[in-house]
């Protein structure tokens, strides 16, 4: 029976061939849970559940990276909430400056090919980039897994995506998934899982970020083929691969040698032009960071186009780096020393100013440029503050320029 990617992960969990639209009860392999939703998830979990013993703690794993450091005293005292029942129900917990959950589960290989991998944020998506079932769920859901071991799919559709052709210079994997945002639309692919076709020399880190963004077009799931650097470095069962006879419901096809820098503006992430639509637009702050855009190769870009020169006066730049291993790496040349010299400010390793808690929030009238994934009002702080998405690159040219530049131009 010819099958996607997303239906083989599925029918190895269960035992069996699943088919589109089939409701099925899988065990995750890994069940995730962050610092911001995890102390309502321990109250769903003993209160309404009634349970005081998850089914299985070494299915969990609990990350500190919404918040962190704490910001306030009652987000401080939700964190200890969560410290002691990691303690007492001996589940793995990732602490502060670990990084965010998406990058540590990868860096740890806790989500790897051919594995199912539930969390309470959207962006488990992104643990597609590894060839695993990621997905994200609300809290009772997740609450349940840990109570019952198990939780509920409806077997997606698969949208294939078909990539032809290289990027040209300062073009990135950001500038494909903005595509697709610009292509599918915000809802074009509701409980669909995407599949990357085409991709087999793309690196991991723009993997991360093209699956980490399935979810900004309603996908249950974004998830690539595990093959290239994936392959390397990660053991692949030998039951998950691209069966050429498998059935798609689309198929889209983008051309790397057309695509042009692309750039989402305020206040919808599948509002998407060209970059030259907006050249010149005023901003007050440049963020570098989050699950989508925080990683080494990410710093490493803008360190290289903001190499001997200065941000511009108006202008802050904050970088937040994915992982400490991330951080670890742009420490051991100059891409570190670059961005400070430069002007940029530097966060603990993790979400940042991202959801607009901390490190970072926008003030009223506030216009961001930021490397991240949404950009709806109140987003990162303010309702009246704007926010553009676009590449690393982009976002460099622009902390040099104080306007929406080019980094073709610089």
């Amino acid at each position: 029976m010819a099958q996607t990617l997303s239906e083989q992960i599925l029918s190895h969990n269960i035992g069996r061939p699943v088919q589109p639209g089939e409701l099925i009860i899988v065990r995750p392999d890994i069940s995730m849970g962050h610092d911001s939703l995890t102390p309502g998830m321990v109250r769903i979990l003993k209160e309404q559940l009634k349970t005081e013993r998850v089914y299985d703690p070494d299915q969990i794993v609990l990350v500190m990276d919404h918040v962190a450091p704490a910001s306030t005293v009652s987000v401080a005292d939700s964190q200890n909430v969560i410290r002691r029942f990691a303690h007492e129900q001996g589940i793995r917990l990732f602490e502060v400056g670990r990084g965010i959950c998406h990058q540590v589960l990868v860096e740890e290989k806790l989500a790897r090919p051919g594995r199912i991998v539930v969390g309470s944020d959207s962006h488990s998506t992104s643990y597609g980039a590894v060839g695993a079932f990621g997905t994200g769920m609300g809290s009772t859901d997740i609450a349940l897994s840990w109570a019952t071991g198990h939780v509920w799919f409806r077997v997606p559709e698969t949208i294939r995506v078909l990539v032809n052709g290289r990027f040209h210079p300062h073009v990135d994997a950001k500038d494909l998934a903005l595509k697709l945002a610009r292509v599918l639309g915000i809802g074009g692919a509701t409980y669909a899982a995407i599949e990357y076709h085409g991709l087999e020399w793309m690196p991991l880190n723009q993997r991360q970020t093209i699956a980490s963004m399935a979810i900004e077009l309603g996908a249950k799931v974004g998830i690539f083929p595990p093959d290239g650097e994936v392959a390397e470095h990660f053991a692949v069962p030998n039951w998950l691969f691209i069966d050429p006879h498998a059935n798609y419901a689309q198929t889209i096809t983008i051309n790397l040698e057309n695509l042009e820098p692309q750039i989402a503006v305020p206040h919808s992430v599948d509002d998407v032009v060209d970059l030259s639509a907006v050249v010149g637009q005023h901003i007050d702050a440049v963020f570098l960071g989050t699950c989508t855009n925080g990683r080494y190769a990410d710093m490493r870009i803008a360190a290289d186009i903001l190499r001997g020169k200065q941000i511009h006066p108006h202008v802050r730049m904050l970088v937040s780096p994915a992982s400490r291993p991330e951080l670890l790496r742009a420490l051991q040349d100059d891409t570190l020393q670059i961005l400070l010299e430069a002007g940029a400010t530097l966060t603990t390793p993790g979400c940042g100013p991202c959801m607009g808690r901390h490190q970072g929030t926008l003030g009223e009238g506030d216009i961001c440029l930021s490397t991240g994934n949404r950009n709806f009002k109140g987003r990162m702080g303010h309702p009246t503050s704007q926010i553009f998405l676009a590449s690393p690159a982009v976002a460099a040219a622009t902390a040099v320029t104080g306007k929406i530049s080019d980094p073709r131009g610089i």
